[in-house]
């Protein structure tokens, strides 16, 4: 969908998922978006940031969402602003809502933020850009129904550390410093880097996941593991449904990032693109009986999608996620995250790659 004026962009957080991933994509719909304001603590940041785009900077929350010219907010902020900010936005009456990933720490937060976007009627999208990717749903199209439809699920990313590709994206200004330890074997630590992995990493294709499953409410983990210096193997299961999660960053030169779903008569594949590159979309093959049928690659991706997406949604066209959706999502993110945690403390002996 297409009109005759561009729908004005406010930026909660300037960082390099803004500068690396965001400016990037709205840079390639330039007839739909025009960046008006961007917000950071640090005034040096946002000036930087802005000025790339010819926006008008600014540190203040309230100020930016009291610009009439701000239509829609993207809030890439750090995740403990993202529900009182998602909500704040929604209450200013913009006529959409991009969070990233989680767009909200507790299922009670998601609950609020659900419950204020129905009440304003402003729709909100979390940046998971594999749901809005278009060889993801050229496989889900091609698959049919998915809910129950697999036994086995694996899903693996092989990663080089974000600042490779930050690089390719474009120059991060005020990136914050690699940290210089070494990571602990503390059974604290790890379990917290095992959470961080689950709601920073592997959130991106839980909701792909969460659309096999016939009931995520009997998450039973199986295997846990950290790996160093990042990373996890997850095994777990629901019902008589088993899922691999494994995420493995290290100074590998090319990348990898998976998911697969085994039935009884056929394999699907996606292997999407890796963050912060705008390298198209992912691609995907559905094979049986000896047959293959290739699914994309497309020229868009998810992130370009899910702007399109957004500015649809500001013209009233239906979401593709509830606020249901959304909060389903989030609360099988938590509950993983927390037993996968769980189980590696009651089983602390530190197991990785080094």
């Amino acid at each position: 969908m297409t009109g005759t004026a561009t729908l004005g962009v406010g930026i909660l957080g300037s960082g390099p998922v803004t500068q690396a991933i965001h400016l990037p994509a709205l840079a390639r719909l330039t007839d739909l978006f025009t960046v008006r304001a961007v917000m950071d603590v640090s005034e040096a940041t946002a000036a930087e940031v802005a000025a790339r785009v010819s926006a008008r900077a600014t540190t203040s929350v309230d100020d930016l969402l009291q610009d009439a010219t701000v239509e829609v907010v993207a809030v890439c902020s750090p995740h403990q602003f993202h529900a009182e900010q998602v909500i704040a936005a929604c209450r200013a009456g913009k006529r959409a809502v991009l969070c990233e990933k989680p767009f909200a720490t507790t299922t009670d937060e998601a609950s609020r933020i659900a419950q204020v976007s129905v009440e304003t009627g402003v729709p909100i999208i979390v940046g998971a850009m594999h749901t809005y990717d278009p060889g993801w749903v050229a496989f889900t199209e091609a698959w049919g129904p998915t809910r129950g439809s697999a036994t086995h699920i694996r899903c693996s990313a092989v990663l080089p550390p974000n600042p490779r590709f930050e690089d390719f994206a474009t120059e991060v200004t005020n990136r914050q410093p690699p940290q210089a330890s070494s990571p602990s074997d503390a059974v604290d630590d790890r379990a917290n880097r095992l959470r961080g992995g689950i709601l920073g990493l592997a959130i991106h294709d839980l909701p792909l996941i969460r659309a096999f499953l016939t009931a995520t409410d009997r998450i039973v983990v199986h295997a846990v593991q950290t790996l160093t210096p990042f990373g996890y193997l997850v095994v777990f299961s629901c019902g008589e449904q088993v899922v691999e999660l494994h995420a493995h960053m290290s100074a590998n030169w090319s990348p990898s990032w998976l998911f697969e779903v085994f039935s009884g008569d056929r394999v699907g594949s996606v292997n999407f693109t890796p963050s912060y590159v705008q390298a198209g979309s992912a691609e995907a093959y559905i094979s049986s009986a000896g047959q293959q049928v290739l699914l994309g690659p497309s020229t868009r991706n998810g992130y370009v999608e899910e702007w399109q997406h957004l500015y649809d949604l500001a013209h009233g066209q239906a979401p593709r996620y509830s606020p249901a959706d959304l909060i389903d999502d989030l609360t099988f993110a938590l509950d993983l995250s927390a037993r996968a945690a769980t189980a590696l403390e009651s089983n602390p002996a530190p197991v990785g790659a080094r």
